[in-house]
């Protein structure tokens, strides 16, 4: 599948007051306009083809996305100048311009872009329409205002805000075949022109297929209120399974507050590696001062680019510019963040006791060592958490950087160094011993 079609004619009245003389699609939402965010995951979904209906305050829609040529796709322009009445119009102002199946999204709904790869790869088989529906739905979702749909055997067999038997609700999320353009044009004739009354339509022929909900999240954002939800959720969906403790509970909580500050500056993720790389290399050369009231701000220092390492990562998807190159460039300027941090604390340590002991750097090469292991057994790790759901402690960059700051407040530098040399190594082996058994 190839093309889709997005809904982004109304008006959006109930967020009026957030707009002001923008359209509802063009509101910005952790440093992405909502359609952009609908646009990119189609993008991510390998959809080639926009389509854009758009009505309310059409030309500043059309001036901010153009061809669509930034965005790596095509977008095309379909106007509604009736686009006060349902959002069913919106979708019959299409036929003329889709004449085979694709995918049907509101411009105001933000999901996980998991959702669409899982409905752009749906086989309809026999039917005429798919809809997503979420069975699970969490409670911040306004009962009075969804669009509900009661299930059976797979099948939508009722759809609409009002009734009263219902086991799921609507996603705003559709498969739909050109085919089906005569039953939305028939619901018309009877008076139904918003999207649910057509779907309704379909469903009592029997031909409206139920696509269970498989994602993190999604939301239909129609208050003030529901933006700040979105908010919350996106950033929520920061958080990785491979997060180690330290990063779970201490960086991600932090970072994702500066994330929050950083989108809407034009600072790109690869920018974010290097100045966390910078920071890393200023407590470097802090613990080469060999004194302890610099072990301790070089103890800090450390900890805080942890903190900002993250900072690239959640930049990149949250505006969709997640690339190989960066994240290849993030790995390697980690390895050369460690290398000179113990570097740096094993001469610091050395300049601070006055002596150049063959122990001290020979604890230091080890940590060193089981430093840079404990990072590419996790390489394979990760794969396999991620694929397998493995709960449990992941001991990996993040808590090798607070026991460097935890050593250096405490000014136990070679002991830290001992403790990184035998925990990072002891790791290492371990992974090879689990590895072996689960790949």
């Amino acid at each position: 599948m190839e093309k889709a079609l997005i809904i982004a004619a109304g008006k959006g009245e109930r967020i009026k007051c957030i707009s002001k003389e923008k359209p509802k699609p063009l509101i910005k939402l952790l440093g992405l306009t909502l359609i952009e965010r609908v646009i990119l995951s189609l993008k991510e979904a390998g959809i080639s083809e926009v389509f854009i209906v758009v009505g309310y305050k059409k030309e500043k829609i059309v001036e901010f996305f153009g061809d669509g040529r930034r965005y790596g796709l095509r977008i095309n322009y379909i106007e509604n100048d009736e686009f006060q009445r349902g959002n069913g119009i919106s979708l019959l102002k299409a036929k003329n311009y889709l004449k085979e199946k694709f995918l049907l999204l509101m411009s105001d709904h933000i999901f996980d872009e998991e959702a669409i790869k899982r409905v752009s790869n749906f086989e309809l088989g026999d039917f005429e329409i798919g809809i997503v529906v979420d069975r699970n739905y969490p409670n911040f979702i306004d009962l009075g205002d969804a669009t509900k749909v009661l299930v059976k055997d797979g099948m939508v067999v009722d759809i609409g805000k009002k009734i009263e038997n219902y086991n799921g609700i609507d996603c705003g999320i559709f498969i739909v075949r050109d085919t089906a353009f005569k039953y939305f044009e028939e619901a018309l004739s009877k008076g139904e022109d918003t999207l649910s009354g057509m779907m309704k339509e379909i469903a009592i022929r029997n031909k409206l297929k139920a696509i269970d909900f498989e994602g993190k999240f999604w939301i239909d954002i129609d208050t003030e209120k529901e933006l700040k939800t979105a908010k919350k959720l996106l950033l929520k969906n920061l958080f990785k399974e491979t997060d180690g403790p330290i990063s779970r509970y201490i960086n991600r909580p932090i970072s994702t507050k500066i994330t929050e500050l950083l989108v809407n500056l034009p600072i790109s993720p690869n920018l974010m590696t290097v100045i966390s790389f910078i920071i890393s290399i200023l407590s470097s050369i802090l613990f080469l001062k060999g004194n302890k009231f610099y072990f301790l701000i070089a103890g800090i220092i450390a900890q805080f680019s942890s903190i900002v390492d993250g900072c690239d990562g959640e930049i990149a998807r949250l505006k969709f510019k997640k690339t190989d190159f960066g994240a290849w460039l993030d790995s390697v300027l980690d390895r050369y963040s460690d290398f000179f941090l113990i570097l740096g604390i094993t001469i610091g340590y050395s300049i601070y006791k006055g002596e150049f002991s063959i122990s001290t750097f020979l604890i230091g090469y080890f940590a060193m060592f089981g430093s840079f292991m404990n990072s590419y057994t996790a390489v394979r790790l990760d794969q396999i958490i991620e694929k397998k759901g493995i709960k449990g402690i992941r001991f990996g960059r993040d808590i090798r950087i607070f026991l460097i700051m935890i050593g250096s407040i405490l000014n136990k530098l070679k002991l830290l160094l001992l403790i990184l040399a035998i925990i990072t190594n002891f790791i290492s082996v371990k992974r090879i011993f689990f590895l072996k058994k689960e790949i």
